[in-house]
Formats: C-alpha cells, structure tokens, sequence
C-alpha cells in the first residue's frame, strides 16, 4: 500500500493534485482542507496517501495532515459513504464541526453538509460517535483571504464539478455566494463552502 508520497508539486486544484516521485507523476484526490496547505508550484510537498482499490480503478487520496486522513478513513467505514462522498464531506465542512456535530448527535446539522440526507447523518452518529467522542478536536486554521476573487470563482467551479454537480448550477450557486461576501475578499474554501450550501439546497 502507498502510505505517502514525497516528491514536487506538478499540478494543483481543489479536488486534485499532481506530484512527481522521482520521474514518476501520481495523480492524487484531495479535499479542501488539504488544497489550503499546499506550498507553490514546483515546491517539494508531502502528502499522507490512501489507496482505495476498486474493481476498475486503484484511488489514491492525499491527506497534508494525519488528522485529515484518520477523518477520511472514519466516513468511509460507515455504510452507504465511498470515498468520493467522504472528500466531498471533508471539503464542504471542517474537520473540526464534523466532529462537533457527530460527538453531540446534532444529525439535523450534518444533514446540510452536501451527499449527507437524514439516514446518512444518522448513519455517522450512530457508528462514529463512540469512536471520535475522546478524540482532540482540531481547530480550523486561519486561510489568508483570496486576492482574487475572479481566481477564486474558477477554483470553486472546477471545484463543483469535479465533485460531480452541473456546471451551470455551479456557477450560479458559486455568483449567489460572491453576492454574499459583499465585495470583500474570499479565500477559495470559504467560497466553495458558501457555493455548496446554495447548489445543495436546490
């Protein structure tokens, strides 16, 4: 199994990383709490890796923190959430609600995190509340406001359509969040957060 990864930082975007080992390009899923750590391109990085071996294809998902990939590992052991449903969790909340909602029970919280209905909440409550309730609840970290908020904006729509919704609904939920920031600056997180809460209620 692939544990981790140490190489240059190739590509990079909200939901995928490319990273050279050595001559040899890994291409790497990760959610949004990892994107807001990574340095520049062409800067050595370091990512924790998971390995979801499927029929038709090997997935490797990158963690910048132990934290992160412990949190990753939990959802997938619920029924019913796959990987793919598990980065999309870890993108639309911080490691440190999720674990708030799930310790308290707060099921009607969790639901308006994007691919998490009512028995889904439920599920997480059930199965993983023993196991995080004594575990150390991280903090969120501080994210440097975006410069750019045009930069921002296709981040975000990459972003949501990588996670599989409509490009057309993307952008509109993504406009409807800039609309709420009122022309300050957003960091690409925070808009993807905003976007996900108006593209998951329609």
């Amino acid at each position: 199994m692939i544990a981790s990864l140490s190489g240059t930082l190739k590509f990079k975007s909200p939901t995928e990383v490319l990273v050279d080992v050595n001559g040899v390009g890994y291409s790497v899923l990760i959610p949004l709490s990892t994107y807001e750590k990574l340095g520049a391109l062409n800067s050595p990085t370091v990512l924790l890796t998971h390995l979801h071996v499927r029929e038709d294809a090997l997935l490797l998902f990158g963690f910048a923190t132990e934290d992160e990939r412990h949190l990753f590992r939990l959802l997938i052991s619920v029924s019913g959430i796959g990987p793919k449903i598990a980065q999309g969790i870890l993108s639309g909340i911080s490691a440190s609600d999720l674990r708030r909602y799930i310790v308290t029970g707060n099921s009607a919280a969790l639901t308006s995190i994007p691919n998490v209905g009512k028995k889904t909440a439920e599920r997480l409550v059930v199965e993983l509340r023993d196991k995080i309730a004594k575990s150390e609840t991280f903090g969120e970290s501080a994210l440097p406001p975006g410069d750019k908020r045009e930069g921002a904006r296709t981040e975000a729509l990459l972003a949501l359509t990588s996670l599989g919704y409509n490009r057309q609904s993307a952008d509109k939920a993504i406009r409807a969040a800039l609309q709420e920031s009122d022309g300050a600056s957003v960091s690409v997180e925070e808009l993807i957060k905003k976007a996900l809460r108006h593209v998951s209620a329609k």
